[in-house]
């Protein structure tokens, strides 16, 4: 009986600790801590990345070794992990903190940021320029609608 109650144990500790992943997003308390165009920044290097890794696996793809394999794998994860962050942004900076509802273009913040989150979804299924360039035109595109102005960014 005690074996049991110890695996069971074991067990229900084992699934409570597989994710090990920390949240990312800026505080979800009234801090008053918050840099908008940092977040713009971060997501346009995200997109850069997406972008890059898209060509990296390109030239990985034709080459049959396992080298090339397992480098073309490292980036399928990388551009993985950075279309996350941008879904994961949106979700939780943008569209829990920082969009609001009595905001005068309230909508068409709502409107980018799911066009953002779309198109990011998107990027993790297909390598193609296009894909990567439209959730560089969707950051834009939430920028515009969030802010109010064109974006003035270096260039990404």
């Amino acid at each position: 009986m005690k074996s049991l109650i110890l695996l069971i144990t074991v067990i229900i500790f084992s699934f409570s600790s597989i994710s090990t992943e920390k949240a990312a997003a800026h505080c979800q308390v009234p801090c008053g801590i918050f840099s908008d165009e940092v977040e713009f920044e971060k997501m346009l290097e995200a997109q850069t990345t997406i972008a890059k890794a898209n060509v990296e696996m390109a030239k990985l793809i034709d080459n049959n070794s396992p080298l090339a394999a397992n480098q073309a794998t490292r980036w399928i994860l990388t551009k993985e992990n950075h279309c996350k962050k941008l879904i994961t942004t949106v979700a939780e900076y943008f569209m829990a903190q920082r969009i609001k509802p009595d905001a005068e273009n309230y909508e068409a913040q709502l409107l980018a940021a799911h066009t953002l989150m779309r198109a990011a979804m998107k990027a993790k299924q297909d390598p193609s320029d296009e894909v990567a360039e439209a959730v560089k035109t969707a950051i834009l595109d939430l920028y515009r609608a969030y802010e109010g102005k064109e974006p003035n960014f270096a260039k990404h």
